[in-house]
């Protein structure tokens, strides 16, 4: 039985109705979803004055819908697919007259996408397209999911590339079927070039309706085609590629073929005249194979599953030669795995791509891993409803009635009255890369954004919700995607438990792992304490962290062993381990331990640099002023004052800040001192060193004494105290769908909703419009009324300059940092001119 409590709409988004030009949905429709939660999807921009189409592409980010990128694809006929590339950053879109072409951001901004290379089979439609696979393939154990170690729950599978350059490197590539049969693969060389290649899936070549595309772990590509009629067979085919002389070769071969159960079976045979939908279960699962046959108001849905099986031999044979062992000959078979009743129309499928480790155990499907949502693909009905079932035994997990489809749970749908005119269904379908969300755009244009329930509907303690949280959070952590879609489901009272268990697991990893994830996990709990009134101030302090660790790194590599042939440690390292090692509380002492040639840089380089130096420095003085206040945890800088780390990391950046300053002194940062004589630096090492000796070991952590806590009082009447410029609470949409409300948005048009009580009691941490904007990076002040074009990120509202200022060589090894993202990790935007 599926729980109708398992999915709810969390926002829809729709076309603003325009006089002369409006976009009507493309027929095919087709979107796309990528793992750093970008959708693609396509319309139709009808001109009503000179009645012509033009083919649009649309890509939005989940977190701003409204915020959507549209591009005239210049493709003369219907986009018949779009694909997004492993790394969420390349789209393939390819239309009915054969031309495939490949999208990249523009300076990499979410928002800006250009047209850079493509391929054609002139006036041969697309059926089917997919990137070439990469060979990086992670499993997931959810019956794991409790274990300590990352390597039990995520495992690397050994899976060889579609195509390799010199060294092991997967070359890049896509491959394509076309309606006439024919396959075509695309490569990508390291130059720019394109080498293509189109060959026939066979010799008697025939027509394609349909087709998808799979790989095997042995680097082959398997290609299964339908010509659209139940009574003919699935064809799969074994596609080889390989680069000879410079020039792309295909190889194919047959491999075995099915014909769907329902037209064997003699009570249905002439029932389900068109094969409506075939898919592999997963790209990387070319042994598993979903069918869909349909007739005018009905479906049904078959799972396949290849076997390798042993051929009989016949008791003739096996006197002459008995078959020893494992040597009886084996030969490949389809054999159906499960199947669905009648159905209401299939109007579309969306399968999971979470890869969980499958067993056979799977179809009994176990208790503990029955709510798991990833192992539930979703069908779509022209009725309006969306059922999720088990990707192998299709039973029915979780269901979701549209507005059209509202009805009693245990009525059979053949019983059903039908109802007058076409029921708004959703016509293309994606489900989110950890299956806790659904995206569907409707015969009407309109985008559907629904939840997916962790615990599919059934009533499950918190502790097991929590764990398929946390788990998948991992999962993204590891992997590196974007876990948009996890946060949909936190609620402000599970925030607290789940960082402190986030951050549990993370410690139990080993050094080198954790350091691989150190900003991971720092950009994740700041999205976390977003979403609770509780933790909104750690939001801030999680963001100066990942700032201070930036500059940290950045100000570190600048640093130049002063003879080449050094011992194994970088000056960096070194400076680490005497600044640990020496707890004096004078910097100068502190200095001395150094090679001071070390820091040698050129005037220029530490000029440009000030900016950053001026941060730590004002940072400092407004967490030594604020330890007195150190009771209130609702305070940015709060959780600052228990960081040994981080404390650590600010007194090395004054040593060297304080050994660059007797090379160039207008590099050191400025404050406003009561006396002109007093040594302001000295006086902040001092004080930064008593409170970092607190706290220098974490499982050790005293109080600071009343004396330390006197001086800082006195703080504000020796030096003027910063404002700290925090980064802005974002304009995203994630706050705003706590309370369970349906969301209604509209596409170009930013929504006027009032936030939720968290962002207005983080106003006064943040400027208010018109005030001053600054450049949050390159801590550049922009003015009220910025002249210069902004980006900013999509998950933390970060906003620097598209464009540098400066050309330095040290301020553009800092910028390479954050270029492609944020230093959050999240994607950049291009802003309006008039954002202030």
């Amino acid at each position: 039985p599926g729980r109708a409590g398992a999915m709810d709409l969390a926002y829809v988004c729709e076309w603003e109705k325009k006089p002369k030009s409006n976009h009507c949905p493309s027929i095919p429709l087709v979107c796309a979803w990528s793992c750093r939660n970008l959708i693609a999807f396509t319309t139709d921009l009808r001109n009503e004055e000179e009645k012509d189409l033009t083919h649009m592409v649309h890509i939005i980010d989940t977190e701003h819908p409204w915020d959507v990128y549209s591009v005239n694809s210049g493709h003369t006929e219907v986009i018949t697919c779009l694909e997004w590339d492993q790394s969420g950053s390349r789209l393939l879109s390819a239309d009915a007259d054969g031309h495939i072409k490949c999208w990249s951001m523009t300076d990499h901004l979410a928002n800006s996408w250009e047209n850079t290379v493509g391929s054609v089979v002139e006036g041969d439609p697309v059926v089917a397209l997919s990137w070439l696979h990469n060979g990086v393939k992670l499993a997931l154990h959810v019956e794991k999911s409790g274990a300590s170690n990352f390597g039990e729950k995520f495992s690397r599978v050994k899976f060889s590339p579609s195509l390799t350059l010199f060294g092991g490197k997967p070359m890049e590539g896509w491959i394509a079927v076309t309606i006439s049969g024919l396959v075509t693969v695309s490569l990508l060389k390291p130059n720019g070039q394109v080498l293509t290649a189109t060959e026939s899936l066979c010799r008697l070549r025939c027509r394609v309706a349909l087709a998808d595309v799979a790989f095997t772990g042995g680097g082959n590509i398997v290609v299964a085609t339908s010509d659209g009629s139940s009574t003919s067979p699935v064809q799969f085919y074994k596609v080889c590629v390989s680069v000879v002389n410079e020039k792309c070769k295909i190889d194919t071969e047959i491999l075995p073929s099915l014909f769907m159960r329902c037209t064997t079976d003699p009570a249905r045979k002439d029932k389900y005249p068109a094969i409506t939908h075939l898919k592999f279960l997963a790209r990387d699962m070319s042994e598993q194979v979903l069918l869909c046959a349909s007739n005018q108001n009905n479906s049904i849905v078959e799972c396949w599953s290849l076997r390798k099986e042993g051929l009989p031999l016949n008791n003739i044979f096996q006197q002459i030669s008995p078959v020893v062992g494992d040597k009886q000959p084996m030969i490949l078979k389809w054999r159906i795995l499960s199947a669905t009743n009648d159905l209401d129309r299939v109007s579309a499928v969306a399968l999971p791509k979470l890869p969980i480790s499958l067993t056979n155990t799977d179809l009994k499907v176990a208790n503990d891993t029955k709510f798991f949502p990833g192992l539930g693909l979703a069908l779509a009905f022209h009725d309006g409803s969306v059922h999720i079932v088990h990707r192998l035994s299709l039973q029915m997990m979780a269901v979701f009635y549209g507005s059209s489809s509202q009805r009693p749970v245990d009525e059979p749908a053949l019983k059903r009255p039908r109802t007058t005119g076409p029921l708004v269904h959703f016509k293309a379908m994606q489900l989110s890369w950890t299956s806790l969300a659904l995206a569907g755009v409707d015969s009407h244009g309109k985008l559907s954004m629904l939840r997916i329930s962790p615990s599919m509907g059934h009533v499950l303690d918190m502790n097991m919700s929590l764990r398929h949280l946390l788990f998948l959070l991992e999962y993204c952590m590891v992997t590196g995607y974007d876990w948009w879609d996890i946060l949909l489901h936190v609620q402000p009272s599970m925030v607290q438990n789940l960082v402190e268990k986030l951050h549990e697991e993370y410690m139990r990893q080993n050094a080198a792992l954790q350091q691989v994830l150190s900003t991971r996990i720092v950009a994740m709990k700041a999205s976390l304490c977003k979403l609770s009134s509780s933790t909104i101030a750690r939001v801030c302090d999680y963001h100066a962290k990942l700032f201070l660790i930036a500059i940290s790194c950045t100000l570190k590599s600048l640093l130049r062993p002063h003879f080449l042939n050094t011992p194994d440690k970088s000056p960096g390292d070194r400076l680490t381990e005497i600044c640990s090692k020496i707890t004096d509380v004078d910097i100068d002492k502190v200095m001395i331990n150094l090679k001071t040639e070390e820091f040698v840089l050129e005037m220029t380089t530490l000029q440009s640099l000030q900016q950053l130096i001026q941060w730590v420095g004002d940072f400092v003085l407004y967490l030594l002023a604020s330890l007195p206040n150190q009771g209130s945890p609702v305070r940015p800088g709060h959780s600052f004052l228990r960081d040994g780390a981080s404390l650590g990391m600010f007194r090395e950046l004054m040593v060297v800040i304080r050994i660059w300053g007797l090379l160039k002194p207008s590099c050191l940062p400025v404050y406003t001192a009561t006396s002109d004589t007093q040594d302001s630096m000295s006086l902040l090492f001092r004080l930064l060193t008593k409170l970092w000796l607190c706290c220098r070991e974490e499982n050790h952590i005293t109080e600071p004494d009343d004396a330390l806590i006197d001086e800082c009082c006195l703080l504000p009447s020796q030096l003027l105290i910063p404002n700290i410029d925090w980064l802005p609470i974002n304009d995203g949409i994630i706050s705003k769908l706590q309370n369970k409300q349906l969301v209604r948005l509209q596409f170009g048009k930013a929504p006027g909703l009032v936030g939720h009580t968290v962002s207005s009691q983080f106003d006064a941490f943040v400027r208010a419009p018109g005030q001053p904007k600054i450049d949050h990076l390159r801590r550049l002040h922009l003015g009220a009324y910025p002249t210069e074009e902004c980006k900013s990120c999509t998950r933390c509202g970060c906003v620097t300059m598209l464009k540098s200022p400066n050309k330095v060589t040290a301020v553009k090894q800092w910028e390479q940092r954050w270029i492609k993202n944020c230093l959050c990790g999240g994607l950049w935007r291009k802003m309006p001119l008039s954002y202030s």
